[in-house]
C-alpha cells in the first residue's frame, strides 16, 4: 500500500501496494531508550556528534515541549492513548547513507526492495532517500543533478556538510515554540531530507524520501528543509507507511520550505499509515516576490491526522496553493486543511480541499485565509467539498477569513453531499460489485484533484482509495 510505478504489471503494483503491513524484527545497535527526558536528548544529539548549538537548541525545544499543553484541538482525540513515556525517540543501526542498494543492510534493503524503491528510482526520479526509523538508510542523486550544484541529502548530514546554507534557514519557518510538536520535532528530529536548489537550476524529473517506520512503540521525527533559489524550480514528493502494531505509533515531521524570488516548489505526499499511527505534523513555507509554492497532499489511514499546510505569502505577487485529498474510514480520523497568509500586495492563493468519510470516520477541514492590513489586489478561492459514505459517516467544516486592506477578493464554496444511492443500484444492476461502484463514486468524486498529480501518483492513489473502500482490506 504504498507508492508503485505505473510500469509495473498490475498483478505486481497490488501486491506491492498490500505489503505495507509487515516489519522485520531487528536488533537496534543505537537506542535511545524508552520515554523522553534531558538524557534522551543528550543521547541523541552524542551519538550524531552535533555542535554544541544544536545541543541546545535541541535541550531549548525539550524545555518547551513539556511546558506546553496539549493543543485542545487533540484532546477529543487522544486520551491515554499516546503516552510520551512509553515512545522510542531514537533508533538505528549504525546505518549511514549509501550510495548504492548493494550497500545497504539486509533487513533494510529487503523492506525497500519489497516496497518497489529502486525499481522506481531507475524509471522515474532524478534522486531518492529512503529513511528507515530514524535515520536514512539510502541517498542518491543523479549526477548531472548534482553537477549543476542541487544538493539532496539527509538532515543529518546537510548539518554537517552544509551547514552555512542548513543553519540560515533552519528553524526559520516553523520555529521551536510555534506548538507542542514543533518543539517535540525540534528536541529529538532524526533524519528528513535536505534540498538546495541554485539560482536558475530548474530540476526536470521529481526529488523524493521514503519514510518507514519499522519498530514497534516508535516516534519518527524527521526534519526536512527545502531551499530554492532565485528562478529555480523543484518537486519534491514523499510517501509514507508503517506496519499495523497493537499500540500506537507517532509520526511527528516538521517540513519547513524557502521559495526565494521568481522560484517554484512543488511538494507532494502520499501517506498511507496503518490504523495505530498518530500523525501530527507541521509544514510551513514562505514565498517572496513573485514565487510560487504548490503542496498536493493525500491522506489516507492513521488513527489521527492534523495537518494544514500553510503557506506564508511574503513577496509581491507571490502564489500558493493547497490541494488536499483526506479519506477517514472506521475510527480514524482526519484533521487537514490550509493557511493563506497574505503578507504583500497582489498575493494569490488557492485551496481546494476535498474529504471521504466512511463508517464512523471523521474528517474536518480547518482552515485559515488571512490578509494583512494595508494590503491591496489579494485574490483568494477557498473551495472545500465532503462526501459522506453512509449514514455514519461524518465531516466538519472550520473556515476562518479574516481580509483587511483594499480592493481584495476573498471566496469561500463548500459543498457536503451523500454517495449517491441511485448511482450505486445503478451499477449493481450491471454486474459491479457494491464495493467496486462505491469507489467508482468515490474516484469520481476526488477524479478532478487526482488528475493535478503526476501521473505515477494518480494512478496509486484510485487504487489505495479502491483498497481502502474494499471491506476485504481492513487496517
Amino acid at each position: 500500500m504504498t507508492p508503485s510505478r505505473t510500469s509495473f504489471p498490475e498483478n505486481m503494483e497490488q501486491n506491492q501496494m498490500q505489503s505495507a503491513d509487515f516489519h522485520f524484527d531487528m536488533p537496534y545497535a543505537l537506542d535511545a531508550g524508552i520515554g523522553l527526558n534531558r538524557d534522551t536528548v543528550e543521547y541523541i544529539s552524542t551519538v550524531k556528534g552535533e555542535d554544541r548549538w544544536l545541543r541546545a537548541f535541541r535541550l531549548q525545544a525539550l524545555e518547551a515541549f513539556l511546558a506546553m499543553p496539549m493543543p485542545e484541538i487533540l484532546k477529543p482525540y487522544v486520551g491515554n492513548d499516546l503516552n510520551f513515556d512509553k515512545i522510542r525517540y531514537y533508533l538505528a543501526n549504525n546505518q549511514v547513507p549509501q550510495h548504492s542498494w548493494d550497500d545497504v543492510s539486509s533487513e533494510i534493503k529487503a523492506t525497500f526492495d519489497r516496497l518497489g524503491i529502486p525499481e522506481r528510482e531507475r524509471k522515474f526520479l532524478a534522486g531518492v532517500e529512503a529513511q528507515f526509523d530514524s535515520e536514512a538508510a539510502y541517498n542518491r542523486i543523479q549526477d548531472t543533478i548534482a553537477k549543476e550544484g542541487v544538493i539532496f541529502v539527509d538532515s543529518t548530514v546537510g548539518l554537517k556538510k552544509y551547514s552555512e546554507i542548513f543553519r540560515k534557514y533552519f528553524a526559520s519557518v516553523v520555529p521551536i515554540n510555534d506548538n507542542k510538536f514543533s518543539a517535540l520535532n525540534s528536541a529529538v528530529f532524526s533524519g528528513g531530507s535536505f534540498i538546495y536548489v541554485p539560482k536558475g537550476v530548474k530540476v526536470k524529473q521529481p526529488l523524493q524520501a521514503y519514510f518507514r517506520i519499522n519498530a514497534q512503540n516508535f516516534g519518527q521525527f524527521e526534519r526536512t528543509l527545502i531551499v530554492v533559489d532565485e528562478d529555480a524550480e523543484v518537486t519534491y514528493m514523499e510517501g509514507c507507511t508503517a506496519p499495523r502494531f497493537e499500540t500506537a505509533t507517532l509520526h511527528s515531521a516538521v517540513v519547513e520550505l524557502i521559495a526565494l524570488k521568481n522560484s517554484k516548489i512543488q511538494y507532494i505526499t502520499v501517506q498511507n499509515w496503518s490504523n495505530n499511527v498518530y500523525n501530527l505534523v507541521t509544514k510551513r513555507s514562505i514565498a517572496h516576490e513573485n514565487a510560487e509554492i504548490r503542496w498536493i497532499d493525500c491522506n489516507i489511514g492513521s488513527k489521527l491526522t492534523v495537518k494544514y499546510p500553510t503557506i506564508l505569502l511574503a513577496g509581491e505577487k507571490a502564489r500558493g496553493e493547497v490541494l488536499s485529498i483526506a479519506l477517514a474510514s472506521d475510527n480514524q480520523t482526519q484533521i487537514t486543511g490550509a493557511k493563506m497568509i497574505h503578507l504583500a500586495d497582489g498575493t494569490t492563493s488557492n485551496i481546494i480541499s476535498k474529504s471521504i468519510s466512511k463508517g464512523n470516520g471523521l474528517a474536518s477541514y480547518r482552515g485559515i485565509v488571512h490578509v494583512n492590513e494595508k494590503l491591496k489586489s489579494c485574490k483568494n478561492n477557498t473551495q472545500c467539498d465532503a462526501l459522506l459514505i453512509d449514514h455514519c459517516s461524518r465531516s466538519d467544516t472550520y473556515p476562518k477569513i479574516t481580509v483587511h486592506g483594499d480592493k481584495n477578493n476573498v471566496q469561500h464554496e463548500a459543498s457536503v453531499s451523500k454517495i449517491d444511492e441511485e448511482r450505486l443500484y445503478y451499477l449493481q444492476q450491471r454486474g459491479i460489485s457494491q464495493s467496486q461502484a462505491t469507489s467508482l463514486c468515490v474516484n469520481g468524486f476526488v477524479n478532478e484533484l487526482i488528475q493535478e498529480f503526476p501521473i505515477e501518483y494518480s494512478v496509486e492513489l484510485k487504487r489505495l482509495i479502491d483498497l481502502e473502500l474494499d471491506p476485504k482490506n481492513k487496517k
